[in-house]
């Protein structure tokens, strides 16, 4: 007898999965109605309206040495917060999945802290804690360091709403992996370096270079907190989106749409990276 707290048959002519032709005509043209409208159509509008004056002028958006200087600073940006990401995502992910501690739980809550609170406020944070007026402000003018609208604190306001995605692309996969294969290694006399290098790495691989996939995207995308902590002064602390805003706002419309026709490729670029390893991901695991 079938338990009356189980879940219903999905064979019967009333499940999802045997539904009429025309209603699963009608829920997959509302999924692609609603993909092209708020996806693929304003996609398609930033590269035309680059383009709208031609190839020349579309090329020379980038010749603009402030163009030039946020491009590279967004690079830099995400060149350096992505692997210390990296770092932190591998050490929470190993942590949680291997150990049992107090506080783990907690551990856990404030990795998801930046998913929860928005960009502006972890912006607002930075300036509270290292502007003029801030916390360590006496500190900072001791040593002449300078944090807020500089380099720094566009770094730490990035790695702040970015450092989520590795650990939490690591945790599950480490969770279902277990702990068996170290356990191995270590009984046959490995180190706990090798034992990382030789069982653990190769376990997460796929997913580890798929969690630093998402955390450049958004490296580069970020716009809020950075625009709180940057100042933003031209030619030194604009990234693309903050240049894009200066662009469009200057009603420099075509330069706009170019610097972010490119943040629109780097998007696209990372959605057919982000395929590739899905699929070599499950080929591995088939395998």
């Amino acid at each position: 007898m079938r338990d009356a707290l189980s879940l219903p048959s999905t064979s019967g002519a009333g499940s999802v999965l045997t539904e009429s032709l025309r209603t699963r005509t009608v829920l997959i043209a509302i999924t692609f109605l609603f993909l092209g409208l708020f996806l693929v159509l304003p996609l398609v509008a930033v590269f035309v309206e680059a383009l709208r004056k031609g190839w020349g002028v579309f090329f020379s958006a980038f010749a603009d040495p402030d163009a030039r200087s946020a491009i590279s600073l967004t690079l830099t940006v995400a060149a350096i917060a992505v692997p210390l990401n990296l770092v932190f995502g591998v050490a929470a992910a190993w942590s949680i999945t291997k150990f049992d501690f107090r506080g783990k739980s907690l551990l856990v809550t404030l990795i998801d802290l930046p998913f929860s609170v928005s960009p502006v406020v972890s912006g607002l944070v930075y300036v509270l804690l290292f502007g003029a007026q801030g916390l360590f402000a006496p500190l900072l003018k001791a040593y002449h360091i300078e944090i807020i609208f500089a380099v720094p604190g566009i770094i730490l306001a990035t790695i702040f709403v970015t450092f989520p995605f590795i650990a939490r692309e690591l945790i599950p996969l480490m969770q279902e992996q277990g702990i068996a294969d170290e356990e191995a290694a270590l009984t046959l006399g490995a180190s706990p370096l090798r034992m990382f290098w030789t069982v653990t790495l190769p376990n997460i691989k796929w997913g580890l270079l798929y969690g630093v996939l998402l955390c450049n995207a958004r490296a580069m995308g970020e716009f809020g907190a950075v625009s709180v902590v940057s100042g933003h002064v031209r030619g030194l602390t604009n990234t693309m989106p903050l240049h894009v805003e200066i662009l469009y706002n200057e009603y420099n419309f075509v330069a706009a749409f170019a610097v972010a026709s490119l943040l629109a490729l780097l998007a696209l670029a990372t959605l057919v990276l982000k395929t590739v390893l899905e699929w070599r991901f499950d080929q591995d695991v088939a395998g």
